[in-house]
C-alpha cells in the first residue's frame, strides 16, 4: 500500500527559517528539508535544536533531515507551531520516503503476530508503541476487532486513513476508536472530526483463558491495560490458597485473573473509581467469579483502617495510576505518595506473604522505585525477599534511544 506525499490544509510559515540566507549547499538538498543545530538521536526535537528549514516545509510534511555540516541525518515528520516540532522517524546517511509508514506497519505486526503468535493466547494486545516502532506520535492496541488508537502527532493525523487501512489489512480487524486528547489537538493543530461511522462503546476481549470487557467510552488510556498481561499471568499462579488483596484494582485485571486462573482461597479488590468497580464486577462475572469481593473506596484510607482493624492477607499487589508528574511540587507530592501507599501496602502483607507493587511513572526509575520500596518497608522494621523485577509484555518494546518509553515497573517479593 503506497503513502503519498500529504500537504496541510492550513499551511504555517516555518518558524526556523534563517532570515540571512539558506544553508550553504541547501539548494541540493531534498526538499522539503530541516537542518539540525544540535545533534541527538532522540526522536523528539525541540525548536532550539533546529536550525533552519525549507520554506516547503510546511505542518505534517515528510521531511529529511541535515546535520549542520550538510550531510544526511534522517528523515521525519514536522510540524513548525508543535512544541515537539521535528519528529524523527528515521535515522541513516540516505533520505527516506513515505514508504517508511508501511514498513514500520509491517514490522510492528509482524513482531506481535508472526513472532511473539500472541493471538494464540489473547485477542487484546499493543499492535503499534510510539517511538518503539518507528511511529512517533501513534499507539495502537487490538481489542478483538477493533483497534482503540491515541494520536499525538498532526503528521500522524494526516496520514492515519493509509495506517488503519494497512493495520486492518493485516490483523483481520473492522473497526477502530481513535483518540486525540484535546491539549494536544490545540497544541499540534489537529481538527479533529467525526468518524464516519459511530465508534463502538464496547468489545469482548480474552487473555490466557479470562473474559475482559473493554469500556471506551470510561476506559483510561487506550481502554484496558495490556501492559499488565504477562504480570497478572505471574501472580496467578503465586495465589493457590491464598488470600488476595488488590488495591488500585481499576477495571479487575490482576483480580480477576487471579480468581480465574490461580484457585485463591478469596480476593477483595479496591478502587476509588466507581465506573471502574462497576466494570470489574461485570468483568468477574463474565468468568463466572461471582464471590470477589469489590470495594469503592479510596485506596490510602482503607488501607489505614484495615491496618487498624488488625486485616492482613497472603498476598497483596498495588497498581495505582500514574503518580509522579512534571514540576517539583507534583514530583515531590508523587514521591511521597509512592511511599505512603507502600507502606500501607506492606502493612497488610502477612509474614512470609507476597507483595507485588507497580510504578506506571515515567519520571519514575525502577531503581529509585526499588529503593523508595525498601524505605518503606524498612521503617516498618519488615524486609523484602525480592524474586523478580518486571515490566510490561514484548509487545511493549523500547527504542534505544527513547528510553523513557519504559515506564511500567513491577517489584515482586516475599515480606518478612
Amino acid at each position: 500500500m503506497a503513502f503519498p506525499p500529504h500537504r496541510s490544509h492550513r499551511p504555517a510559515a516555518p518558524r526556523f527559517v534563517r532570515e540571512d540566507a539558506p544553508p550553504p549547499g541547501s539548494e541540493t538538498w531534498s526538499s522539503p528539508w530541516v537542518q539540525l543545530k544540535t545533534i541527538t538521536f532522540s526522536p523528539a526535537v525541540y525548536p532550539a535544536m533546529i536550525r533552519a528549514a525549507a520554506a516547503e516545509a510546511k505542518a505534517g510534511s515528510w521531511v529529511t533531515v541535515y546535520k549542520k555540516d550538510g550531510s544526511v541525518f534522517g528523515s521525519g515528520l514536522y510540524n513548525p507551531k508543535a512544541r515537539v516540532p521535528l519528529r524523527i522517524l528515521t535515522h541513516g546517511d540516505q533520505p527516506a520516503g513515505e514508504e517508511h509508514f508501511e514498513k514500520a506497519i509491517q514490522r510492528a505486526v509482524e513482531w506481535r503476530v508472526n513472532t511473539l503468535t500472541l493471538d494464540a493466547n489473547m485477542d487484546c494486545y499493543r499492535v503499534v508503541n510510539s517511538d518503539a516502532d518507528g511511529l512517533s506520535g501513534l499507539t495502537v492496541d487490538r481489542y478483538g476487532d477493533t483497534l482503540s488508537v491515541e494520536v499525538h502527532s498532526l503528521g500522524i493525523h494526516q496520514r492515519l486513513p493509509q495506517l488503519l487501512a494497512a493495520l486492518h489489512s493485516r490483523l483481520g480487524t473492522k473497526r477502530e476508536v481513535v483518540n486525540v486528547d484535546d491539549h494536544i489537538a490545540r497544541i499540534e493543530g489537529i481538527s479533529v472530526k467525526r468518524q464516519a461511522e459511530p465508534p463502538p462503546k464496547q468489545v469482548r476481549v480474552r487473555e490466557y483463558g479470562v473474559r475482559y470487557e473493554v469500556d471506551f467510552t470510561k476506559g483510561h488510556k487506550t481502554g484496558f491495560f495490556c501492559d499488565q498481561r504477562e504480570n497478572r499471568l505471574l501472580f496467578s499462579k503465586l495465589v493457590k490458597g491464598r488470600r488476595v488483596l488488590d488495591v488500585c484494582c481499576y477495571t479487575g485485571g490482576f483480580a480477576v485473573t487471579a480468581a480465574t486462573l490461580g484457585q485463591p482461597a478469596e480476593v477483595t479488590a479496591v478502587d476509588l473509581d466507581e465506573h471502574a468497580i462497576a466494570q470489574a464486577r461485570r468483568n468477574g462475572n463474565l468468568n463466572q467469579q461471582n464471590r470477589i469481593k469489590w470495594i469503592h473506596a479510596d485506596g490510602f484510607g482503607w488501607m489505614r483502617q484495615m491496618h487498624q482493624n488488625g486485616a492482613c492477607w497472603d498476598a497483596v499487589v498495588l497498581d495505582p495510576p500514574k503518580l509522579v508528574f512534571g514540576d517539583a511540587e507534583e514530583q515531590r507530592l508523587g514521591w511521597q505518595k509512592y511511599e505512603d501507599i507502600n507502606r500501607l501496602g506492606a502493612q497488610l502483607v502477612e509474614p512470609g506473604g507476597i507483595f507485588v507493587t507497580c510504578s506506571c511513572s515515567g519520571l519514575v526509575s525502577m531503581e529509585a522505585f526499588e529503593n523508595l520500596v525498601i524505605r518503606a518497608v524498612h521503617r516498618l522494621n519488615r524486609r523484602l525477599q525480592i524474586f523478580d523485577r518486571t515490566g510490561p509484555g514484548h509487545d511493549h518494546p523500547v527504542m534505544s534511544n527513547a528510553l523513557e518509553g519504559r515506564y511500567l515497573k513491577v517489584l515482586w517479593a516475599r515480606i518478612w
